[in-house]
């Protein structure tokens, strides 16, 4: 059972899964167990390159930040897990969970959050009846998203990045990323509005 499942491996699922992780001192988060499904065979960022990212070298690859990340995650915050190889088959809830299907294996967890890209076919099951046309995205691309009200879908169900009505930026999807982190972080923290910083 975990605490909180991340789908997707892309720009605003590591970022969320890193603040996440980030959080492991603190007492409210101290013993949630944390998952990300880092399966991105179809990521935007494969192709990617980027000269105009704060932070980043002109000149940086998509396909490296993708392999780079997962290591700054393990290397930082190991106690997160990443299932690697893994595709998302369906999520459904149960009394209370939800249940997350792969082609491998099947997950419970009590919070889930999509951070896949906004590109059809859409083929996890069970998120059909939240799918709607992407409100910022060139109609002609025919983009979709994730009804939500600043992330959230329904209890326990999130969604952040491009499948949540973002635009296809990388500081923008990594805000996103960042954002939900922070509101499942203040949930824990029993509604107390958390971020966390490392300091010197």
């Amino acid at each position: 059972m975990f605490d909180c499942l991340i789908i997707g491996g892309g720009v605003s699922g590591m970022q969320c899964a890193l603040v996440l992780g980030s959080a492991k001192n603190k007492a409210f988060a101290s013993d949630k167990k944390i998952g990300i499904i880092t399966h991105q065979r179809a990521s935007h960022l494969e192709n990617a390159l980027f000269n105009n990212v704060l932070g980043l070298s002109a000149g940086t690859l998509g396909k490296d930040i993708l392999k780079e990340s997962k290591n700054q995650l393990n290397s930082l915050y190991a106690h997160i897990v990443q299932i690697e190889k893994e595709k998302v088959l369906s999520i459904d809830k149960i009394e209370g969970v939800y249940s997350v299907k792969t082609n491998k294996n099947t997950y419970t967890t009590k919070i889930a959050i999509i951070a896949l890209n906004y590109s059809k076919p859409f083929t996890i099951d069970g998120l059909n009846n939240h799918l709607i046309p992407h409100n910022k995205a060139n109609p002609a691309k025919d983009r979709i998203q994730l009804e939500n009200k600043d992330h959230f879908i329904t209890d326990g169900l999130y969604c952040c990045g491009t499948i949540a009505g973002h635009r296809s930026q990388f500081a923008i999807a990594s805000g996103s990323g960042a954002a939900v982190a922070t509101d499942i972080l203040t949930l824990w923290n029993d509604g107390n509005h958390t971020k966390v910083h490392d300091k010197i």
